[in-house]
């Protein structure tokens, strides 16, 4: 006897509310992070969640439109009723809706968690689908003991509201409590229809203390990289040590500027910085490589770099191909820097890729890290301290591996 066919499963759309004005850092929904747009980490985590029918990003500014779709999302465009500093995410999600009847189910993210990982997604997404949850929420445990305010002026005593003071609590015996990091809202249209992000059937989603990154409240910009570069989602593939960094000269390395003098000899300026930065890569044990498409030789030489160097390469893509495949490298063991359309190809091969500040446009969009400075004013040693950060994740992913292998062998495997 055959069965009925399975229903279709309802329609999961991932929504992340990004509107053009803000109170405190101007556009920071598109201000690089670590080298990538705020709202391109949790971006990349809800597509390669897998469990989105749709993803995508209401805005009402040009330059999130762009960001957004160039992280593969697709843009709803915002009223002007519901873009205003007044209005809420209520009714900025119900306006979404209004507009697109195939939702049934949505996945409000936040923008400013960049830590949110596709296996919180994906655990959330089981919650609503298979489990019957109308409404699911991220929360995070705290170990934080709390006292009533006393407001000035009044007359009398703070009191404890979640502690005995004659018998504290050491944090191990104490589980602590659950508080909403805003991390992400799961709703069911019904529900949002009535007014409500959390009602019905209701359920929190635990996430670790150290995914629970709010750049609202970690204002301190440097600060927030830090715990990104340490805890974020790099994406599908695991990340390898890189073990080779090529470099365009003309607008990495240089500015790219050429100055001819009197009687047609040629200069370029570049930054003492950036020459630390390859030493530094080189005494880390990763090969720099140089690349130009124009004959710089003698300015190279006069560098006294010590790089292997490839000038008038018509093919940059083919010269890296080369490279990698005489010393056997994979692609994410290479790094590389790159500012022009001529190095798309590589970006996008790259294992690591990352471009100066003022790269052109399609170098940009094919670079996995943005400096904040410009080509011949430190960028090259920018990318460089950039590598040396993704090798400490590298290390510690893999020491983190080796402790849990061994943990497994000491159990007998049990």
């Amino acid at each position: 006897m055959e069965t009925d066919e399975a229903q279709p499963r309802a329609h999961l759309a991932a929504l992340v509310l990004a509107r053009g004005g803000s109170k405190g850092i101007p556009l920071k929904n598109i201000k690089l992070l670590a080298g990538v747009p705020l709202i391109g980490w949790v971006l990349r985590a809800a597509i390669d969640a897998g469990v989105f029918h749709s993803v995508w990003v209401s805005t009402d500014h040009d330059e999130i439109e762009k960001v957004a779709k160039q992280f593969g999302a697709q843009v709803h465009r915002r009223s002007p009723e519901v873009s205003q500093d007044s209005s809420t995410s209520l009714e900025t999600i119900r306006e979404f809706l209004n507009h697109h009847h195939e939702v049934d189910i949505v996945g409000n993210i936040q923008a400013t968690s960049p830590c949110l990982h596709p296996s919180d997604l994906i655990k959330v997404a089981n919650l609503i689908q298979k489990e019957g949850f109308d409404s699911v929420f991220s929360v995070v445990r705290r170990h934080q003991f709390r006292w009533s305010e006393v407001k000035k002026g009044e007359n009398k005593m703070t009191e404890p509201q979640n502690l005995n003071p004659a018998k504290r609590y050491r944090r191990q015996d104490w589980p602590g409590e659950l508080y909403e990091n805003g991390s992400f809202y799961f709703a069911k249209r019904h529900l949002i229809e009535k007014g409500y992000l959390q009602g019905g059937k209701m359920a929190y989603y635990e996430m670790r203390a150290e995914h629970s990154v709010d750049i609202d409240i970690d204002i301190d910009w440097p600060i927030a990289e830090q715990r990104v570069l340490s805890f974020g989602y790099f994406g599908k593939d695991p990340l390898k040590e890189v073990k080779l960094l090529v470099c365009s000269v003309d607008g990495c390395l240089t500015n790219g500027r050429i100055y001819v003098t009197e009687d047609h000899k040629e200069m370029v300026s570049y930054d003492y910085r950036d020459i630390v930065g390859i030493n530094l890569l080189k005494k880390r044990g990763i090969q720099v490589r140089l690349i130009s498409e124009r004959d710089c030789s003698k300015s190279l030489s006069a560098m006294q770099l010590g790089c292997v160097a490839e000038v008038n390469a018509t093919n940059k893509i083919q010269v890296l191909e080369d490279w990698q495949k005489d010393i056997g490298l994979s692609w994410k063991e290479v790094a590389y820097l790159g500012n022009e359309e001529s190095d798309v190809e590589c970006l996008k091969k790259a294992g690591m890729s990352g471009v100066p500040a003022d790269a052109c446009a399609l170098a940009q969009k094919a670079a996995g890290y943005i400096c904040k400075s410009s080509g011949g004013c430190g960028a090259v040693r920018e990318f460089a301290e950039h590598i040396f950060l993704l090798l400490e994740k590298v290390n510690s992913a893999r020491k983190q591996m080796e402790e849990v292998n061994s943990a497994g062998e000491d159990t007998g495997g049990k």
